[in-house]
């Protein structure tokens, strides 16, 4: 048996062996159009303890899935990793079997852009260094951060991970796309306790193309600064007041809601957009907002989508208008335009944001350019993490009500808040932006500056 976990695609699914070996077993059951995609993956990490190995991992992933069109173009889809004459020959035939049953209404086609040119990535391929280093490095990371603060009791969430990746996507009609990478993660999540005090929590996360590029430094410094800036808590009184978000904090929300400008979403009816709303004013003029996936510290990025089109830069939001929503092939028909690069391989085709890119608005202007996180002495709430965003949230409403790690700002001086949640509408809080400091941060999930939101909802503990 030929699996993917023995061989890389590149070997194993060089275009000319896949797709000369598919034709013929798709012509001997009669099937004229199929595509595949695939990924397959080499994944090492590791956790610890307390100076132990809590958890060390090595792993071969793969995932195959053929989609075959019948004579009456509906589509079956099936999943396999056996890649002998065999395994393809069975899921050719599953794929043709579901086609029977497929739903008429939701067809899709071959990209018309799985053909065209992509962008070169030019990412460094990193050699992986194995258990034993992530190991070393994780064991040493968590006994000084341990070090750093009396007040760090724990280290309770730690990782060390690497990972080389493929991606391949091929179809009946010639269409061939293949990508290699590699990417590393480092993640540390400190517990701080003092007397008589509830513990507080915080952490920090690196990414590299290799672990041997991993800061690990920064990581371990950044988990202990951003853990103790917590420990002084004091309750916050319920009230509205001035927020200010920090990019990781906005880009959560902003995901939270993508639905916006997702068009499966609004196909779906649970989008807080409608296929007319191109051109609408949903937000303050200081809002930009892209979704590129080869951005360069868009570390885990690919070139092409599950459909085969190709990845790119597309504004969403631009000075506060709604520009464009994230297609796939079959949502890109209905909507009478071309398929912006942000589908996955379906029977349906999902649709989903890649690496978005929040910034402020070109020639804007604003009454509030005194925010600033750095020098404003004034009073606000700064806004660090959301918490619960899966329960928190209801997207198809617009509403949230989340709980967040964050501080009161009086005089400049930073106040840690116990407890508290921070409610609203997105809709209003998008408008009601007053300022975006020009300096863009790069996160792990994305870029975004620090934002300035005019009175939101914080209700403390009681």
């Amino acid at each position: 048996m030929e699996n993917l976990n023995k061989k890389k695609f590149k070997s194993v699914l060089s275009e000319d062996n896949i797709r000369n070996r598919i034709n013929k077993l798709a012509k001997i059951q009669n099937i004229n159009k199929w595509d595949l995609g695939a990924s397959s993956s080499n994944d090492v990490s590791a956790q610890v303890y307390k100076g132990e190995a809590k958890q060390l991992k090595a792993s071969q992933r793969s995932s195959i899935t053929i989609r075959v069109w019948n004579k009456d173009n509906l589509i079956g889809i099936t999943s396999t990793s056996d890649l002998s004459d065999a395994g393809l020959n069975r899921a050719l035939e599953s794929a043709n079997q579901a086609s029977k049953y497929a739903n008429k209404e939701e067809t899709p086609e071959f990209s018309s852009l799985s053909k065209s040119k992509v962008s070169e990535m030019n990412r460094p391929i990193k050699e992986l260094q194995g258990i034993k280093f992530l190991y070393t490095k994780l064991i040493e990371a968590e006994k000084e951060l341990l070090n750093k603060h009396a007040s760090i009791i724990d280290v309770p969430y730690n990782g060390f991970s690497e990972v080389e990746y493929e991606r391949l996507y091929i179809n009946s009609e010639g269409a061939y796309r293949y990508l290699n990478n590699t990417h590393s993660s480092l993640y540390l999540y400190a517990k701080a306790q003092e007397i008589n005090r509830k513990p507080r929590s915080s952490g920090s996360i690196k990414l590299a193309y290799g672990s041997s590029d991993i800061d690990i430094q920064s990581c371990i410094d950044e988990a202990a600064i951003k853990t103790t800036k917590h420990l002084d808590y004091q309750p916050i009184k319920t009230d509205k007041y001035l927020v200010c978000m920090m990019p990781e904090a906005f880009l959560d929300l902003i995901e939270a809601f993508s639905n916006i400008f997702n068009a499966r979403s609004i196909l779906d009816g649970v989008s807080l957009s409608n296929k007319d709303s191109i051109g609408n004013i949903i937000s303050s003029p200081l809002l930009t907002i892209n979704d590129n996936g080869l951005h360069k510290s868009n570390i885990g990025a690919f070139a092409f989508d599950g459909e085969g089109t190709p990845t790119k830069d597309l504004c969403i939001i631009r000075d506060g208008i709604l520009e464009s929503f994230l297609h796939s092939e079959a949502t890109a028909r209905k909507f009478g335009v071309l398929p912006t690069g942000h589908a996955g391989l379906g029977a349906k085709g999902s649709v989903s944001p890649e690496w978005l890119v929040v910034k402020r608005s070109e020639n804007s202007s604003s009454n509030y350019e005194h925010l600033n996180h750095k020098e404003y002495k004034g009073n606000y709430v700064l806004i660090e993490n959301l918490n619960a965003l899966h329960a928190g949230v209801k997207a198809s409403q617009g509403s949230f009500s989340l709980p967040f790690d964050g501080w009161l700002v009086e005089n400049g001086e930073l106040i840690s808040i116990e407890s508290a949640t921070v409610a609203g509408d997105i809709k209003d809080l998008l408008k009601n932006i007053i300022n975006i400091e020009k300096e863009q941060i790069i996160t792990h999930s994305g870029i975004s500056p620090y934002i300035w939101i005019e009175s939101l909802s914080i209700t403390g503990e009681e």
